[in-house]
């Protein structure tokens, strides 16, 4: 429990520092990335090579590669955070109880964050970035695919941050199981746990801790297809939805397909499907007018393919799509195809997911296309932060009151004293 102390003690540090000094430490991350990037290579290629000797499924392959394309994306990503404003102090409610005497509602630090994520080591970079710019300790324990790559990651973050303020002790760096159930029973020294992986994973962490838990477990995500789409834009769509990035979480896994429509929309979106080689599973309505389909087996309606695989079922309004997506989705990202606003509308009103779209691909449920910077993940909680959790989910909040000598006596009783309470924000 050292380390975490020292993680402890360092973000103390980090959370009043100024917001410039935290720019400096971003961009003094992004060069040493820059200039280490043969370095990076290297590790990351030993963990491909492990990874395609243990014939690891190809979702997780794709993520695991760290190319020079997603290094570009970081840097990219921490000269936009740089240029976002200092998320520690702002006002968010400010009030006057009696002349002199005001009352504020400040942001904060949540502290120290523990942080367990896939094999992806762009989102190492990318929770870093974020913890680091909102003044909260890290600790990170990534899949153990990646453990070569995050090792030298958080080695670099380290040289890089060393020379500042705060040091370089705000992060660590964890690899093995025990190290898991440690961090579960760190609460004296851990603030906030967010968990990424597979639900059974993520319900482990919430059963095995008395740390608050934040995140989401699968990305079961639909996207409905209207009566009154354009199909053009519809087909559009669902390619992006499906292909763009298939091992996402918020890549479509069901399309939901209005039952008047079967006929005109699917050999469409099936010729698009097939052109980008999508293996599609489809119920006995929807089966009847697609060539290369196979039919839905007992459990494919709650599966999270993340590959280029997915199931189309017949729907027969907005009504049912918002029920069934409510009934098998995981509250993650779902859309809705549609030129009927009212639609629109009680699709927006009745999905009850953290994010619901309209005529766009569920794709875009991202952190860094919502302009938060990055993201640390999405949550489905619906407790404190909801959707891509970007600085503002890393944030607590304070109440401070300042007065002149007030008492609570003065205010009470038949002769008290009145609040006037005047809002000022």
């Amino acid at each position: 429990m050292a380390q975490f102390s020292e993680v402890r003690r360092a973000s103390s540090l980090l959370s009043v520092s100024s917001l410039s000094e935290r720019r400096e430490a971003l961009a003094s991350i992004a060069r040493l990335l820059e200039e280490e990037k043969d370095s990076i290579r290297l590790e990351n290629n030993k963990d491909v090579d492990n990874a395609e000797k243990e014939g690891i499924a190809s979702s997780i392959l794709h993520r695991l590669v760290f190319s020079d394309d997603k290094i570009k994306s970081v840097e990219k990503g921490y000269k936009d955070l740089c240029n976002l404003p200092d998320p520690i102090g702002k006002i968010r409610e400010k009030r006057e109880l009696d002349p002199g005497f005001v009352l504020e509602k400040k942001t904060f630090p949540i502290g120290v964050i523990g942080m367990i994520f896939e094999a992806r080591p762009d989102a190492l970079l990318q929770i870093a970035g974020l913890s680091l710019l909102s003044g909260n300790g890290l600790i990170l324990k990534g899949g153990k695919e990646a453990a070569y790559t995050n090792r030298i990651l958080v080695d670099i973050i380290k040289r890089a941050t060393s020379s500042f303020s705060f040091g370089s002790s705000w992060i660590l760096g964890i690899e093995s199981r025990e190290d898991v159930k440690v961090l579960l029973s760190a609460e004296e020294y851990v603030d906030l746990l967010i968990p990424r992986g597979s639900n059974k994973f993520v319900r482990y962490c919430m059963e095995n801790t008395r740390i608050p838990v934040m995140g989401h477990s699968d990305g079961k995500c639909h996207t409905f297809i209207d009566k009154s789409a354009d199909f053009d834009k519809a087909v559009k769509i669902c390619v992006d939805a499906k292909v763009q990035y298939s091992a996402a979480c918020n890549a479509t896994e069901t399309f939901l397909v209005h039952k008047d429509i079967l006929s005109a929309f699917l050999p469409k979106l099936e010729k698009a499907f097939i052109e980008n080689n999508v293996k599609i599973h489809a119920d006995e309505e929807s089966i009847k007018y697609l060539k290369t389909a196979s039919p839905i087996a007992e459990g494919d309606v709650d599966k999270e393919y993340l590959d280029k695989e997915c199931n189309i079922i017949v729907i027969d309004d907005v009504k049912k799509a918002s029920q069934h997506i409510n009934a098998h989705g995981s509250h993650h990202t779902d859309a809705i195809i549609t030129e009927d606003q009212e639609n629109a509308a009680y699709f927006v009103s009745f999905v009850d997911s953290a994010d619901v779209f309209v005529n766009c691909s569920t794709r875009f449920a991202d952190g860094f296309r919502f302009g938060l910077g990055a993201e640390v993940g999405i949550s489905t909680s619906k407790l404190h932060a909801r959707g891509p959790v970007g600085l503002d989910g890393l944030m607590t909040t304070k109440w401070i009151l300042r007065g002149n000598g007030e008492t609570v006596g003065e205010y009470s009783g038949a002769n008290g004293k009145e609040f006037h309470h005047k809002e000022l924000i």
